[in-house]
């Protein structure tokens, strides 16, 4: 990988020769501006407004436009005697721990490479004493005409710059939240809460750009002189007048698309305290002794997936129910009884 800034890290007395490489890249297609007649390149030309003429890239400097729109000329002779110490270098200035560092304010992240064989072990020592502080350097930099503040951390055996904008670049969120007052049901984040639950986690790698691939199914069908694909029509969802349903459904839906496997449970809110238990462990067949003995619980599971539509339809409805009658019940630390008898009813089929 090239790199694309040459310096050193400045570590108290300790200086680091270091080399910077960009650590991200674009996939995303790219297209030309073209006259939609004949298909001609469109071109920008750089005119100068005062002769009226087409200039090369060797005549073209930089100024500052003032605020009566005077053009003050800037000169790389004068940025390159800016009075900075961090021209070439990349000065730490504190280590924190890295969930103080606000996520608005990441921007592009970079690779830093050791510059040579004698800047690897004044890397090494860094790289180690980040890992075991567990803590992110704040330095700051000059990157492309201006001083920039960054956090350094480790990804595996590489340290890794990430630029991040400085506190007052961030924008405050005024006006943004709702202005309306709305009252949330327990019984509505209980179902969310289930919901959140039956999706689960994901493996981030797994995750593609489906718009790209799409797109460039397009372009090799045009190129190849043949139809292009097309778009499956959108379901027709409608409008969501009752949250409640709404929620219900999607725990339903995301249960039949997981198989009923991970099957989340709906819970009671006032019951946060205790661990959370998943339907592994709290199966309609294994639980058939407590229910029979009608133990109160807060918590009822689901149907299995084998089962079919109207039971699916019939455990929705009774979990519902449960929810709402859990609030005047005891809390579910206080569960012991059931979880020993469900334990026994397994043991026993």
């Amino acid at each position: 990988m090239r790199s694309i800034w040459n310096g050193a890290i400045s570590f108290g007395l300790v200086s680091i020769p270091i080399k910077l490489v960009n650590a991200t890249e674009s996939h995303a297609v790219s297209f030309r501006q073209v006259h939609s007649e004949d298909n001609g390149r469109i071109r920008y030309r750089k005119v100068c407004e005062l002769e009226d003429r087409e200039v090369t890239q060797s005549e073209i400097g930089k100024a500052y436009e003032g605020a009566d729109g005077e053009m003050i000329p800037i000169t790389e002779d004068d940025l390159s005697h800016l009075p900075l110490p961090t021209a070439r270098t990349i000065e730490i200035v504190a280590f924190v721990p890295a969930e103080r560092i606000d996520p608005l304010q990441m921007d592009a992240a970079y690779y830093i490479a050791a510059a040579g064989a004698p800047a690897a072990k004044p890397y090494t020592l860094l790289r180690e004493a980040l890992k075991r502080s567990r803590k992110v350097a704040i330095a700051k930099f000059a990157l492309r005409g201006r001083e920039r503040l960054g956090m350094l951390r480790v990804v595996g055996d590489v340290i890794v710059l990430h630029g991040l904008l400085w506190p007052d670049e961030v924008r405050a969120p005024e006006g943004v939240a709702p202005d309306v007052d709305v009252t949330v049901r327990d019984q509505e984040l209980d179902l969310a809460d289930a919901l959140m639950d039956t999706l689960g986690e994901v493996d981030l790698a797994d995750l593609h750009d489906e718009y790209r691939e799409a797109l460039e199914e397009v372009i090799a069908a045009k190129a190849a002189g043949e139809t292009p694909p097309e778009a499956p029509a959108p379901a027709d969802g409608g409008k969501v007048l009752d949250l409640m349903a709404a929620l219900e459904k999607s725990v339903r839906e995301a249960r039949e698309s997981r198989g009923g496997e991970g099957e989340a449970e709906v819970r009671n809110l006032h019951g946060r305290g205790t661990p959370k238990e998943t339907g592994a462990k709290k199966s309609t067949a294994t639980t058939g002794k407590a229910a029979a003995k009608k133990t109160a619980s807060p918590r009822k599971s689901t149907s299995k997936a084998g089962e079919g539509a109207g039971a699916r339809k019939q455990a929705a409805k009774s979990t519902s129910k449960s929810t709402s009658k859990a609030a005047a019940k005891k809390p579910a630390a206080k569960k012991a009884p059931a979880k020993k008898s469900a334990a026994k009813g397994k043991r026993s089929a």
